[in-house]
């Protein structure tokens, strides 16, 4: 499957889409505020640019994503001196939800402050390669993207293109030792190229702020990630079980996921060796997702993850088995937050470019 064609968030403004439902990221977000903002204060004050290109890689759709933009356009305006023109450059896949950021444009530009001199247009395209023009970007920003890989790693399948992955649709405490080493090999191989691609498009003494779903150590299963995966394939197991999902979709359905250890971030920075690590935090997420404190954490969980999830499953189930597929997965996270806690872990990285 060609992920690059395929793979999106729920887009449009409708109960299970992704803009209703993406507090959870919104929060992360929050949590690295202050890091954000410090970023880019001091590579203007150290840059000094007349024209500033920001970049946010996976900007999906929805408030996230201008909220972020303009906490960094208040952050540029901020800075004593003569204001500098501000090209933003909004980056997803092309099969990306943009009209729903562009018809919010209007309104956005009436609430900021200086309504002249700020330029934003969209890039589609992955950001596994070359996106923008060569040293074109000052500050580059993505959160809850980059977990995602490019690929399902060809390593899971076997001589005849079987999955040996059983009983699992990503890493979990029943894969085999293969199956987590090809999860790694290739978030290596994507990291890297994410990291060349950039250093041919920021500007010496640019920076990024990347923040993502990560892991607490070394051990490929962790917990507060793994987990959710699994209660996924148990869902998706029990409506095999009842007739609604045939069995060989389900040994043949597989995530695109890999939750990186601070560790082996370190590692890819430095083997590519064109930027600096500034800052690097672990942080816990905050257990309430949403505002609907009617809603049991497990169902308002099932909501944000089918907003992720929804257009790649009903590509290979069908879209029948959504609303029953979503039930069975809040009621099996309550169930399972009874026993024992799940907490996930965000990763935070500032790298300077050299």
């Amino acid at each position: 499957m060609d992920l690059e064609k395929t793979f999106h968030m729920k887009g449009g403004l409708g109960e299970t889409s992704y803009p209703k439902n993406s507090s959870l990221q919104k929060r992360a977000a929050d949590k690295v505020k202050h890091i954000k903002v410090g970023a880019i204060e001091k590579m203007l004050l150290e840059i000094k640019p007349v024209r500033v290109g920001i970049a946010d890689l996976g900007c999906s759709s929805g408030p996230n994503t201008l909220s972020n933009i303009k906490e960094l356009i208040e952050a540029v305006e901020n800075i004593q001196g003569p204001e500098p023109e501000i090209h933003v450059y909004l980056n997803d896949l092309p099969t990306n939800d943009f009209n729903t950021v562009f018809r919010a444009l209007p309104e956005f530009y009436m609430d900021l402050r200086k309504q002249h001199g700020v330029y934003i247009g969209a890039y589609p395209g992955t950001f596994y390669g070359r996106l923008f023009p060569h040293h074109s970007l000052h500050f580059l920003y993505s959160s809850s993207s980059l977990h995602w890989l490019s690929t399902v790693p060809r390593g899971i399948y076997d001589e005849d293109n079987l999955s040996l992955n059983k009983k699992s649709i990503c890493i979990s405490k029943r894969s085999p030792s293969v199956v987590s080493e090809a999860y790694y090999k290739q978030f290596q191989q994507d990291f890297s190229l994410f990291l060349k691609s950039r250093s041919e498009e920021v500007v010496s003494g640019g920076r990024m702020v990347l923040i993502m779903l990560g892991r607490s150590g070394a051990s490929h299963v962790d917990r507060g990630i793994s987990l959710l995966w699994e209660i996924l394939y148990q869902s998706l197991a029990t409506l095999v079980i009842q007739g609604e999902v045939e069995e060989e979709k389900l040994d043949n359905y597989e995530v695109n996921f890999y939750a990186p250890s601070k560790e082996e971030l370190e590692d890819e920075v430095r083997k590519e060796g064109s930027f600096k690590i500034e800052v690097i935090e672990k942080f816990e997420a905050d257990k309430v997702v949403g505002g609907n404190y009617s809603l049991s954490y497990g169902v308002e969980l099932a909501k944000a993850v089918r907003s992720i999830q929804e257009p790649m499953i009903e590509r290979h189930f069908g879209q029948h088995i959504l609303d029953r597929l979503f039930q069975l997965y809040g009621k099996l996270v309550d169930q399972e937050l009874d026993k024992e806690d799940i907490s996930s872990i965000t990763i935070a990285l500032v790298l300077t470019k050299l």
